[in-house]
């Protein structure tokens, strides 16, 4: 059975706002997002069912136009294919659970992160 550690997961720094760390199984994709307050991940959707899961700070968070703050401890759902847009308030730390996984992130192909700060 395998066993995870978040210390021992490469940070993989996406713009100078935004880090994350990524466990890729066959099913989904589990990682803990690192936003630096003023970071922003601009508007976009994709295919997976994604559960938000803010461990600590602020973020706002703007699923098909609605938009909500996200306090510690509190948990929102995207379905798919659903637009949605995520601004920290304060330096933030989210676990974010995919399904299926985030092929996409494998292969880098996730521009919209890797863009300037905003």
């Amino acid at each position: 059975m395998p066993l995870y550690r978040w210390d021992e997961i490469p940070l993989e720094q996406l713009n100078p706002l935004v880090s994350r760390q990524c466990i890729h199984t066959e099913k989904m994709t589990v990682a803990r997002i690192h936003l630096k307050q003023g970071a922003v991940v601009p508007l976009h959707a994709h295919a997976n069912e994604q559960i938000t899961l803010l461990e600590r700070g602020r973020l706002r968070f703007t699923l098909a136009g609605e938009p909500t703050i996200l306090e510690p401890g509190q948990i929102i759902l995207s379905p798919p294919d659903a637009p949605h847009t995520v601004e920290a308030l304060e330096d933030s730390l989210a676990t974010d659970v995919f399904a299926p996984p985030r092929e996409d992130w494998r292969r880098g192909d996730d521009a919209y992160l890797r863009g300037p700060a905003r």
